[in-house]
């Protein structure tokens, strides 16, 4: 086939736009991902915002349902939902961005932070390492259902005071797992002391800012009451609201008040991948399982720095889940498959059957 010269450009533009068309595989994945979520997720409920990405490229995003029941906002890729426990490795980043900085150490104890332990001894052995790790041993010692109104507004100053005054720890800190909320509202006071600003300001400037997130907040006492999706559960069949207001110790922002999108959250991943405010070296650290050297639990550590490490097919997964009040949120990383995918709900959802749905469809895609 012969060209003139006036063509060859034509020809080119066309070459660069079939390559950027999704290819007729994943056309037909996504088609089944969309219906499969359609059924789970009526147009007239709560409901929730899904997004797949492998190798880069976003292959699937979309959102189901309604963010607001009075006012019938629909759910969008750029909704915003309190992501539960999926804040916590937000916090953990903040502490590895001042570890890096040399502006504290991970073998930190706690006393140097909090001086008024009511036994001496939990402050000497419990190091900001154990709180990143889920083994410190720290006793949740909150009321919170025998004092649900005071926890109702209470932060994370209120939250860790309780922790301050037990006799004494479940276990040695670094022996084995217990998963501790507090432990985190912990890290977020100790930002805080190290910065000498709100710690929510910390992470939106060094983090939030630096990764280009444009939907994210942190909740600071009531806020955000506005742009972000509300939380529903079914009362004797009918949805009523959970989140801020109804859901004690929600203010309690160290352990669970990021609110994203699912499209920020695929930004947050892309600025891991390329160490956008931390090095390879320390974001790989914190994604790697991590034993303490006392460890005598017969289960192994399956946790890094709040990231958690499994597996799907034999391939390692690093993940976090997140629940509060009615919203439920799910984040996954396979590195070997450069698939990233997240789900974020206004209500109580089966995630975990999800994930193995969009895993076992996205698996052997080919691009």
């Amino acid at each position: 086939m012969k060209f003139s010269t006036c063509s060859l450009p034509l020809y080119f533009l066309l070459i660069s736009l079939l390559s950027c068309e999704p290819s007729s595989e994943w056309q037909q994945i996504s088609n089944q991902l969309d219906t499969y979520f359609q059924k789970e997720f009526p147009a007239d409920q709560p409901g929730g915002a899904i997004l797949v990405m492998k190798n880069g490229k976003v292959l699937f995003e979309k959102g189901y349902g309604l963010a607001d029941l009075n006012t019938k906002e629909q759910i969008t890729a750029n909704t915003s939902f309190n992501t539960g426990s999926i804040s916590k490795t937000f916090v953990m980043n903040g502490i590895m961005i001042l570890e890096e900085e040399g502006k504290l150490s991970l073998e930190d104890p706690l006393e140097k932070y909090f001086p008024n332990f009511k036994n001496p001894e939990i402050g000497r052995k419990v190091k900001i390492v154990h709180l990143l790790n889920h083994s410190s041993g720290l006793i949740d010692s909150r009321k919170v259902r025998l004092d649900s109104v005071f926890y109702l507004t209470a932060k994370d100053v209120e939250n860790f005071a309780p922790i301050l005054a037990n006799d004494s720890t479940a276990f040695d800190a670094g022996s084995r797992f217990e998963y501790s909320n507090p432990a985190f509202n912990a890290l977020a006071l100790i930002i805080e002391q190290v910065t000498g600003s709100r710690w929510q300001d910390f992470i939106i400037q060094r983090i939030f800012q630096t990764s280009g997130l444009k939907d994210s907040k942190i909740t600071d006492g009531p806020y955000p009451q506005t742009g972000v999706a509300h939380a529903y559960v079914l009362d004797n069949g009918q949805f009523k609201e959970d989140d801020y207001g109804e859901e004690p110790t929600f203010p309690a922002a160290g352990n669970g008040g990021v609110w994203s999108s699912v499209r920020d959250l695929y930004r947050y991943e892309q600025a891991l991948q390329k160490e956008v405010f931390l090095s390879e070296d320390i974001i790989k650290k914190t994604r790697t399982i991590y034993q303490p050297e006392n460890w005598n639990s017969s289960i192994p550590s399956f946790i890094g720095y709040s990231w958690f490490i499994g597996n799907f097919n034999g391939e390692k997964v690093i993940y976090h889940t997140g629940d509060q009040g009615g919203f439920i949120a799910d984040y996954v990383w396979i590195p070997s498959k450069n698939i990233f995918y997240t789900i974020l709900c206004n209500t109580p959802k089966p995630t975990a059957r999800y994930r193995k749905f969009v895993l076992e469809k996205t698996w052997g895609l080919r691009e």
